[in-house]
């Protein structure tokens, strides 16, 4: 018991809360750079683009099927050797965008692609133009049915940024392995507020995706 209390001393709750606040920032920033990517990807392969649709669903298949642990070295101390040097921070966001906006413009295709073909024939038929029909009748429907999915994928990307530990991010897990490096005895106390603050936030995204859903419906 004595363990568990000098484990979680307000110093060490203060140095994970550090790490959870980075792992925060990489995760909001990795969200909205892998969506912007993800979504543009996702509608080039459904407009099927002659050319670039196959260019870019190979690249999209091709990065779906690696490990994001590879990225993570690819960003880090591959790019150094092509000339491009970036801080641990903007290596980590990079491969976590990378390999999220691959997985999301798949999510965004299929999205798109089970809204009724009746809706795009109806709206042409009423004079929309092809753009007018997707932006205003076939978008906003398939990000009703996407919600779920990409909530989902949002929490899987919350939780790689733990991955992040293999090119020296500072984020929570770091944090946590420099606590209990220092004491073997705090391994299960600090795999327990992990577990404790990954939940938190990743129920918290689930429930707000839910109240998302539930308005927008």
């Amino acid at each position: 018991m004595q363990t568990f209390i000098d484990a979680y001393s307000w110093v060490n709750i203060a140095f994970l809360l550090k790490g959870l606040w980075l792992t925060i920032e990489v995760s909001v920033a990795s969200i909205i750079l892998s969506y912007i990517i993800g979504a543009i990807l996702g509608l080039v392969r459904y407009i099927e683009v002659k050319y670039l649709s196959a260019i870019v669903g190979f690249i999209i298949d091709l990065i779906r099927n690696l490990p994001l642990l590879l990225i993570f070295f690819f960003t880090y101390f591959g790019l150094p050797n092509m000339g491009v040097r970036l801080s641990i921070l903007a290596s980590a966001i990079l491969a976590l965008t990378i390999f999220e906006s691959a997985m999301l413009a798949e999510i965004i295709r299929a999205g798109i692609v089970s809204v009724d073909k009746g809706q795009m024939e109806g709206a042409r038929a009423n004079g929309m133009t092809y753009w007018q029909t997707l932006r205003y009748i076939i978008l906003p429907q398939a990000q009703v049915k996407m919600i779920p999915a990409l909530v989902s994928q949002f929490i899987s990307l919350i939780k790689d940024t733990s991955l992040a530990t293999i090119i020296m991010l500072p984020e929570l897990m770091y944090h946590a392995q420099i606590i209990y490096g220092q004491n073997s005895n705090y391994i299960i106390p600090m795999f327990l507020a992990l577990a404790a603050m990954y939940f938190v936030v990743c129920y918290a995204l689930s429930l707000l995706s839910r109240y998302i859903e539930k308005r927008v419906n």
